[in-house]
């Protein structure tokens, strides 16, 4: 097996386990979205929301990786990076917009710590 051959091998692999977090994740949000609304267990829909969109974050991560192994180690001519950067900055977008949604907080900003300060003084 050649390089090429194993670097397109490596990024089908990964692209099909991109693919398959989004589905299993999908699966599994929706079963136990459908459990919880059975059985009367609080907000069914944010947390629907919730775990589809850290398994689209999840698979989004893997797609753009095996996009990036394909295009560097297979093809790498200017358009083809240049195809590459263009993907790569909408999954970016949409990774940020997806977890926006899902904590209410972009990426970069800390998690939201209790006040210390009530109380204390």
């Amino acid at each position: 097996m050649s390089y090429i051959e194993a670097a397109e091998l490596i990024g089908r692999i990964i692209d099909t386990a991109g693919i398959t977090a989004i589905v299993i994740g999908a699966i599994i949000a929706g079963v136990t979205s459908a459990a919880r609304l059975i059985s009367r267990q609080g907000p069914v829909y944010t947390e629907f929301r919730r775990t589809l969109g850290r398994s689209i974050l999840l698979g989004l991560e893997l797609l753009v990786a095996a996009d990036i192994i394909r295009t560097v180690a297979i093809t790498p001519t200017l358009e083809s990076v240049a195809v590459l950067g263009g993907i790569v900055l909408i999954r970016t977008f949409l990774s940020f917009s997806l977890e926006l949604e899902i904590s209410g907080r972009w990426p970069w900003q800390h998690k939201p710590t209790a006040d210390l300060g009530e109380g204390s003084g």
